[in-house]
Parts: structure tokens; C-alpha cells; sequence
């Protein structure tokens, strides 16, 4: 209750009183801005300024918003307002507030109108008219696999077409895969040769692609065209796969953006996605080296933070390095393979890296490439305690049950020994061949 001029007892009234009163409210007074209580009780004050004559023009909302709200909580007790930044707008204190909105209000043409920045959410998406909502907007594979994404009419327009594409966020490219008319249709590009239409029913414009390959991931966009009332709809097709980091023989941080994509083509993998990885470190993935991803940008995932990777007291995550010099920066690799059409087979033996190529031939296989032997841990639970050469040089063993005689280490996962000398040193090898 308020018992005299200038004097307040409940805390709105003060924080009313000391925002009217302070030392730039003369400023605004100045600029014909008038300052107005618009909501006042005992859990909240509001205020607003406004100037006349700058009625009937929006659109600087984004940039200028002019409400000042605040919890009579956070002000309670504190009569003096010894604390001006607890309830005004984040990052501004009320020195600043004021003297912003005294700087702009006063420069501003009197056509103008500021208002408050909309609190709600966005503008609902206009209902589909012709296309059905899909129920599910990801739909998974594995490669080899054939996978069809979803695109019914409910019903069908005099003339219309469906376009098919591939949206390419990096390359800032959509690829067009198929048009249909309905009676008749076109295939584009590589993708278009592997696809078709589902033709469940008549009104069914669902898009079926044979032989799913890595570079198939993606989001994929469904169009309706037929006039000014052209809609679509969006998909996403994820595979299932395993991320593994990758390093040239000579150490790390060897490969520029491009060194490193095609480092994981030749291990029959392609440069991991940012999700992939993402999904790669809550799945267990612990690298302290940086590499490159799909989008040009540098990433290493640590699930135990600890001194050579950023420090213990960074939390765990996946850290960035951001975008690179795709051609003069260098650091590892992240690489993704899913499933494969074929086989890994260990061989034993007391092989030189020549001698283990051989023997796999000699079996009407191929010497595995780094790429497939994840794979088969990951799909086909290989687990091998015997380190064999792989393609790359490189010597490795997948473990799926981890034990204390197969290097000790608590979790799955495929061990390397690196690089060693391929004349003088022996192991046995992994084989690969297609079934």
C-alpha cells in the first residue's frame, strides 16, 4: 500500500517508479515518447513506450522491441534497484535500454511504429490439399536394400505433375529424380536409373529406389505442380551404418578436405555426416583427433573428457572446430559404411602384406578394405582376436565381446595396430568376397 508521494511499498510500484523516474526517461521525454504501466499486479510489471504519430507501420519487431517486462520477484526487497540487469531484457540493463530506445525512437520518420516481438510460435504450414502427410518423415535402410518413400495423392488435380528430387543443403543443388504425369514418367541422372515409381494405386506417386547407396542419404523432396497451388512434402533417408575415424600411415592430420573424402571412397565408406557422428558419439564413439566431415566442417567426438582433448573440464559432446580451408588445412577423417553384399573371413597364417593379398585371391577374394571389415563387425558381429593386414597397410581385429586377452579394453569395437612394416612383418588377413 502506498503511503505517500514517491514512496511505494509493494515492489511493481517501486520497480514502476524507478524505471518513469530514471535519468533517460527525460531523454525520451524529449523524442515525444511517453512511458505507460500496461499490465501492473503482484507477480509482474510490464511497461511500454510509444510515441504519437507513429501509429499504422510494423516490421521492426526483429530488430527493436520496446516492452520492458518483469517478475516483481526478482525485485522484491531490493527497493533501491541495486540490481537493474535482473529484470530487464536479456543483455540489456536499464542504462541501455533506455538510451537505445531514446536513440531510435527519436530518429525514426513519424510514419513508423515499433512493435513487440510476436511470442508465440511460428505460422502453422498450410494443410496439404493434395498429398497425404506421411506418417513417419525418416525412413531407414541399409545399402544393397530397396526402399521406397512415401507420396500419395488423396486426391488427384485435372492437371498436375509429381516431381522427385534430392535436396543437397551442402552444395546448395536439388537434383531432380523423376516427373510423373501420372500415366507417364522420366528418370533423371545417376540416382534416376535406380528408380521408379511404387504404382500401388492410381492415386500412389511413391518413389522406389533399387540398390541403395551410401551417397542416397539424404532429404528427399515430393512436388505437387499444378498451378498457383503447388505443395510438396519432404523425407529424410537414413542409412544404418557405423562411423570410424581414419589416418593416413604417415600419422595424423594428413588429409585437406578432399585427401580425406577420397581416403574414405578407397575404404569403401563415404565422409560421415554431421548427424552420423553425432549419432556415432551417444552410441560410444571416443576420438581425441580432429577430422572432417561431410560438409567441409571439424569435429571430434569425446564421451571421457580428459587432458590431451580439451581438458577435464570440458563437458562430454561432440566439439567443433567449424568450418576449414578444405584445401589448405589438414586434420583425419570421419568415414561411414553401412552393410555390405558380401563376406569377411579371417585367414591365419604368418603373412608379409604381399603374401596376404595373394592368399586372398587365392580364395577368390579380395584383401578387405577397412570400410567392410566395419561393417561386418558392426552387421555381422565378426569378432576375431587375431590381428590380419587390411588393404590400406594397416592391421586390425573387430571385437564384439570384449575380453581381457584381446587388448584389454572394456568396450566392442575394432582394435588396430596400425601401420606396420608390410616385408618384415607377419599376421594373418581379412578377405573379402561378394556373395
Amino acid at each position: 500500500m502506498e503511503t505517500g508521494p514517491g514512496f511505494c511499498e509493494r515492489a511493481s510500484c517501486q520497480m514502476r517508479n524507478r524505471v518513469l523516474s530514471h535519468p533517460y526517461a527525460s531523454s525520451l521525454a524529449r523524442a515525444g515518447v511517453q512511458q505507460q504501466v500496461v499490465e501492473e499486479s503482484s507477480q509482474r510489471i510490464a511497461l511500454s513506450f510509444s510515441r504519437l504519430g507513429l501509429e499504422g507501420y510494423g516490421g521492426l519487431a526483429e530488430d527493436f522491441p520496446v516492452n520492458v517486462q518483469a517478475q516483481v520477484s526478482e525485485v522484491a526487497g531490493d527497493p533501491l534497484g541495486a540490481r537493474p540487469s535482473t529484470f530487464l531484457a536479456p543483455q540489456l540493463s536499464m542504462h541501455q535500454l533506455m538510451l537505445l530506445a531514446s536513440v531510435c525512437l527519436s530518429s525514426l520518420p513519424a510514419a513508423l511504429s515499433i512493435y513487440q516481438k510476436a511470442t508465440g510460435g511460428p505460422a502453422p504450414t498450410p494443410r496439404l490439399q493434395y498429398l497425404l502427410e506421411p506418417l513417419q518423415e525418416v525412413v531407414h535402410t541399409q545399402r544393397g536394400a530397396t526402399v521406397t518413400l512415401p507420396c500419395v495423392l488423396r486426391a488427384r488435380p485435372p492437371h498436375y505433375q509429381v516431381k522427385w528430387s534430392k535436396v543437397e543443403p551442402a552444395e546448395l543443388l536439388e537434383s531432380v529424380i523423376l516427373v510423373t504425369s501420372g500415366a507417364q514418367h522420366k528418370t533423371y541422372g545417376q540416382l534416376g536409373g535406380r528408380a521408379r515409381l511404387r504404382r500401388g494405386h492410381r492415386n500412389d506417386a511413391s518413389l522406389t529406389i533399387a540398390g541403395v547407396a551410401l551417397e542416397d542419404e539424404g532429404r528427399y523432396r515430393c512436388q505437387l505442380v499444378n498451378g498457383l497451388e503447388d505443395e510438396s512434402l519432404s523425407l529424410t533417408l537414413m542409412l544404418d551404418g557405423v562411423v570410424f575415424p581414419y589416418q593416413t600411415s604417415q600419422g595424423r592430420y594428413r588429409f585437406n578436405y578432399f585427401e580425406a573424402k577420397q581416403a574414405c571412397e578407397e575404404q569403401d565408406s563415404r565422409l560421415a555426416t554431421y548427424q552420423q557422428l553425432y549419432k556415432a558419439w551417444t552410441e560410444g564413439l571416443d576420438w581425441c583427433n580432429a577430422g572432417w566431415i561431410l560438409d567441409g566442417t571439424v569435429h571430434y567426438p569425446i564421451i571421457n573428457p580428459r587432458e590431451p582433448c580439451g581438458g577435464r573440464l570440458l563437458l562430454p559432446g561432440v566439439r567443433t572446430y567449424g568450418a576449414k580451408d578444405k584445401r589448405k588445412d589438414r586434420f583425419d577423417a570421419f568415414c561411414f559404411t553401412s552393410a555390405v553384399r558380401g563376406q569377411v573371413n579371417f585367414l591365419r597364417g604368418h603373412l608379409s602384406f604381399k603374401e596376404a593379398g595373394q592368399a586372398c585371391r587365392n580364395q577368390g577374394a579380395t584383401i578387405a578394405k577397412v570400410g567392410q571389415l566395419y561393417s561386418a563387425w558392426k552387421f555381422s558381429q565378426l569378432d576375431r582376436c587375431d590381428g590380419g593386414w587390411l588393404a590400406d597397410g594397416s592391421v586390425r581385429y573387430p571385437i564384439t565381446t570384449p575380453r581381457t586377452r584381446c587388448g584389454g579394453l572394456p568396450d566392442p569395437g575394432v582394435r588396430s595396430f596400425g601401420f606396420p612394416n608390410k616385408e618384415q612383418r607377419t599376421y594373418g588377413t581379412y578377405c573379402f568376397s561378394v556373395k
